[in-house]
């Protein structure tokens, strides 16, 4: 079995030095650090995160809160989220606020408390993980950087520009003939769905199109409910259908592309579909989904920078915000 002293006995240096090179490298010059490496390497040795912890009172844990583990948004979020902090060193810690089921209030409390007693370095907070309990970010004590639209900026936080999507997709179906366009938004009480909304409604405007309310239905976030959405579009205009029909993102999209299906309805030929969000799975959707928005791996990585940077001391005290800019994927549906 390896040790440290071990270590230092391979690379000819003391044990304090490779206690260095392992938790304050910026001691130790390069050539030293790297004969040190090497002894690790070779000898394969693997510090104890117990013993760190107490030298240097950190524990290399970052905690990661999402609210449905099942959607493959938040899958994607987590697997960048993962690489790239195990990449600087750390591990990381998964909470599944299990928003669909119904009780996110009741885990997101007992989650809080876990960060605390556990004492991790650092959170992050995905969209919606405390959804009805946002005033609870402020009182977590360690580093938070928060992945979505927060108000009050009580820590840092990364957003996808929701209006800028929902504006860019509402001009691309003006501009390709539409004028009688269904909406299904997300949840009213969502700032983003609120945001995607806006965002769209300002550019049919623009467009000089009337939004119709008639044309409009308020969804889940969940694939069941853009099933939902096409029995109700046929159930209210059966007879009229729109040209288009715009979701607020991708899951209820799919939904409604299997409802479609179902009902003999060809997409695009009888009717154009799109839908706000980019994520991996839609390679695999057919016909390929026209879409709005930006990659989980371009906000992983940057709330994942602006952690590191914020444990490392390299930025003021104040709360930063970074917004992240949309871009339209133009594909078969619409």
């Amino acid at each position: 079995m390896s040790t440290i002293s071990k270590v230092a006995e391979k690379a000819g240096v003391s044990r304090t030095t490779v206690s260095h090179v392992l938790n304050h490298a910026d001691r130790v010059s390069q050539p030293l650090r790297e004969r040190v490496l090497a002894a690790i390497e070779e000898l394969g040795y693997k510090p104890n995160p117990q013993a760190q912890s107490l030298r240097t009172g950190r524990t290399n844990i970052v905690a990661i809160l999402i609210p449905d583990i099942l959607n493959p948004y938040f899958t994607e979020l987590v697997k960048t989220l993962q690489t790239e902090i195990e990449r600087s060193g750390m591990d990381t810690l998964v909470f599944n606020t299990d928003v669909p089921g119904g009780h996110p209030e009741l885990h997101g409390r007992e989650y809080l408390k876990q960060l605390s007693r556990k004492r991790v370095d650092g959170a992050i907070v995905a969209d919606f993980a405390l959804h009805g309990m946002l005033d609870q970010i402020e009182k977590i004590d360690v580093p938070t950087v928060f992945i979505g639209s927060l108000h009050g900026q009580s820590a840092d936080s990364v957003a996808l520009d929701d209006f800028g999507g929902g504006y860019l997709m509402g001009q691309h179906l003006v501009r390709a003939g539409h004028r009688r366009i269904a909406h299904v938004t997300g949840p009213r009480a969502f700032k983003e769905s609120a945001a995607r909304s806006a965002g769209f409604d300002k550019a049919l405007a623009d467009g000089g199109i009337t939004i119709d309310p008639a044309l409009r239905f308020e969804g889940s976030f969940l694939q069941p409910s853009g099933r939902e959405a096409v029995r109700w579009l046929f159930e209210k205009h059966g007879g009229a259908l729109p040209s288009a029909m715009f979701f607020a993102n991708s899951l209820m999209a799919i939904g409604a592309l299997t409802e479609f299906y179902d009902r003999g309805v060809k997409v695009p030929g009888d009717i154009a579909v799109a839908a706000f969000d980019i994520i991996a799975q839609l390679e695999y959707v057919r016909p390929r989904l026209t879409t709005v928005g930006n990659s989980p791996e371009v906000l992983a990585r940057t709330a994942t920078k602006m952690l590191l940077d914020r444990l490392g001391g390299k930025v003021e005290p104040a709360p930063r915000r970074e917004v992240i800019p949309c871009v339209l994927m133009e594909y078969e549906t619409a």
